[in-house]
């Protein structure tokens, strides 16, 4: 009995079959969109400069913002809403009625503003380990929304701009009058067990 040939399979198409499901998946995977924050990073210190201490900051200079593995807000200590931390925040910056518990102010030489009184604040920001991505962002986003608003006003009651229109001579003396850094620490935990 004389054998069969087995006849050659017609792998041509196989590519193009690859190619379609690539295709395919690619257009019906559907893509998160990432949540971040825009941050520049500050210029490496000079190794030669003194290294100010911590405790070289008054108290009262400090907001404490902090957020537990619950995602429950406080500041200074005391529990409070998400939507009201944009504005505590201000307040604590801007110090109207020049509250003692509230930051202070000192003389400063800011060019196209003179001699000016600046909020010498500091936003303390501490995060539990437990505490979700979202709720950290947010909170970040109200820190730096207090602050940018506050830039914002100062540079429309100035010169009637919005602070994002003004040139680099102004957005620098603008960004010296409300120099306000954030400070972030390592997350730990800070609310008991989750």
């Amino acid at each position: 009995m004389a054998k069969r040939e087995l006849q050659p399979i017609n792998a041509g198409s196989m590519a193009d079959i690859a190619f379609l499901l690539l295709i395919f998946f690619l257009v019906t995977t559907t893509m998160d969109s990432d949540m971040g924050l825009l941050r520049l990073l500050p210029p490496m210190p000079d190794p030669n400069a003194p290294v100010p201490e911590a405790s070289q900051i008054n108290d009262r200079n400090i907001l404490e913002v902090k957020v537990n593995q619950f995602n429950v807000l406080s500041v200074e200590g005391d529990i409070a809403r998400f939507e009201d931390l944009r504005e505590l925040t201000r307040y604590f910056i801007l110090n109207p009625a020049n509250d003692l518990t509230m930051s202070e102010k000192e003389l400063k030489t800011i060019p196209l503003f003179g001699d000016v009184m600046v909020s010498k604040a500091v936003i303390s920001l501490q995060n539990d380990r437990g505490t979700t991505y979202s709720h950290y962002i947010a909170v970040q986003n109200e820190l730096l929304a207090a602050r940018d608003e506050l830039k914002n006003e100062l540079a429309q009651s100035t010169w009637g701009l919005r602070y994002d229109q003004l040139d680099e001579e102004k957005t620098k003396a603008v960004d010296q009058y409300y120099y306000v850094p954030i400070s972030e620490a390592e997350p730990k935990k800070i609310g008991g067990n989750k």
